[in-house]
């Protein structure tokens, strides 16, 4: 059975989903970041960036959500384009994830409610880039029903990931300004095992405080500037 290395961040979340999708029997185990599992010698010996997800699969660790979609999807035959031509155009699209929408996302959500002033100019680049990712998958999705046309693939799961978050990481109301993600937004959390992703991080207790030790082990970068 695979381990799964999880929390209910945007990255392990679309691993949740695909898993539950493909009816893929696996055990989760919780990584807590704001208690510091992430840094253990047991799980960085798992995935050495020391980040959720990772997983654990006849002995041999994948981390890197998008690498797991990918290993996954292949493994089971399932998710990807029945049309062999379009494995590169899928292949661009998920690292358009991989590449922009995830750290753009993070990083905005970042500057905007942990990192200390002045912090303006952060801010406005990170939201402005994730708008912009955010507007080219409308723009996509305004002539398809799905990312890769009329196949719901694992672009679109590691999409809901982070559009998920849209609301933290743009505005309340952003999602508006995107009317076909929302359609996909909606179709995708319709779907029972999307239900039972969003479930699965009620089954374990994450710390939700973030106090000092919590930013210690989040941002371990702050220690170089005494902050």
């Amino acid at each position: 059975m695979i381990k799964f290395y999880y929390n209910g961040a945007p990255n392990p979340m679309k691993v949740a989903l695909l898993l539950e999708e493909a009816g893929i029997p696996y055990e989760p185990i919780p990584i807590d970041t704001r208690s510091g599992d992430q840094h253990k010698p047991e799980y960085t010996a798992i995935n050495p960036n020391a980040k959720a997800p990772a997983i654990v699969d006849e002995g041999v660790a994948i981390f890197d959500s998008n690498a797991i979609l990918l290993y996954l999807a292949e493994k089971q035959g399932q998710f990807l384009p029945s049309d062999a031509k379009a494995r590169g155009p899928m292949l661009s699209w998920l690292m358009f994830v991989a590449s922009g929408v995830g750290p753009y996302s993070g990083q905005s959500v970042h500057f905007k409610h942990f990192a200390p002033e002045p912090k303006d100019y952060a801010v406005n680049r990170y939201d402005f880039e994730a708008d912009r990712h955010y507007r080219i998958i409308d723009e996509r999705l305004a002539a398809n029903k799905f990312m890769m046309g009329d196949e719901y693939t694992i672009v679109d799961m590691a999409i809901w990931g982070w559009a998920r978050l849209i609301p933290r990481v743009l505005s309340e109301n952003a999602m508006d300004n995107y009317p076909n993600l929302k359609r996909l937004m909606g179709e995708i959390n319709a779907r029972p095992a999307a239900e039972r992703a969003e479930a699965l991080p009620s089954k374990h207790t994450f710390k939700s405080d973030m106090d000092d030790a919590a930013r210690q082990h989040m941002f371990p970068q702050n220690a170089r500037i005494g902050a």
